[in-house]
């Protein structure tokens, strides 16, 4: 059965990385500029509340580490400016590793912001999406985003494409804060949000382990394999390699 044969889905939901925007977008652009900002954005912003509250996040997720057993470097806290200085050096140390902390995209998403604003940074999608969710919203279907970015760097990207802000295609935005992509219970919990029951969500991603957690929560799934280098599907899921093969008409 392919995913035309479906009609039941009413609801796209959508990871981003690897899936509507290149991984190279991700990896080569945004993480270098937000490692690169991230210490003059921290001193800058360091007395505004939503900032310290990001930093004490960090701070929480650095003690998890060190129980973990991951060796973070030690968190100085003698004086405001050695916890700052902390919080920059951890902060890099998990961008290299690639870290889901969602403290981490928070503050990612902040320095984003600027980069945005001032025309450092630009959204970029893979050309088949837009007019995949152009061709969708015809279909009466919703379009959701689930990813590990914080919402707020989910909205800038869709806002700052080249063909143009595309927010107002996507009902809703997820992101770690209600849960891990690798989680089942994460699906459930955005299924009831969307008062959608689990087999009406079709959730497209390039991720094995995220396409099995949504799957053992009753979604829909089909792997985005843009490179063919991906494999099966998991679980039986089907595998796409563009936007077109999915509800085309």
């Amino acid at each position: 059965m392919t995913l035309l044969d479906e009609p039941h889905i009413r609801v796209l939901l959508l990871d981003i990385e690897g899936t509507t925007t290149p991984v190279e977008f991700v990896t080569q652009v945004l993480f270098p500029f937000a490692s690169r900002k991230l210490e003059g954005f921290l001193q800058e912003n360091s007395q505004d509340p939503q900032i310290q509250s990001i930093i004490g996040a960090l701070r929480a997720q650095h003690r998890e580490d060190v129980r973990l057993g991951l060796q973070p470097s030690l968190w100085a806290q003698k004086s405001a400016q050695e916890e700052l200085e902390t919080a920059i050096g951890y902060s890099r140390w998990l961008i290299r590793k690639d870290s889901k902390c969602t403290a981490l995209k928070a503050l990612q998403g902040k320095i984003w912001q600027k980069g945005y604003a001032s025309g450092e940074l630009r959204g970029q999608l893979y050309p088949d999406v837009p007019p995949a969710l152009e061709r969708w919203r015809k279909q009466k279907r919703e379009i959701c985003i689930y990813s590990s970015g914080s919402v707020l760097a989910q909205r800038l990207l869709f806002q700052t494409t080249t063909f143009g802000d595309l927010t107002g295609y996507i009902k809703d935005f997820f992101d770690t804060r209600i849960g891990e992509k690798a989680e089942s219970e994460s699906y459930k919990r955005i299924a009831a949000l969307l008062d959608r029951a689990p087999r009406e969500v079709l959730f497209l991603s390039d991720a094995g382990k995220e396409i099995e957690a949504a799957n053992v929560a009753g979604f829909l799934t089909a792997l985005c394999d843009r490179s063919g280098k991906l494999g099966e599907g998991k679980l039986g899921s089907k595998v796409i390699r563009t936007f077109d093969e999915v509800f085309p008409f």
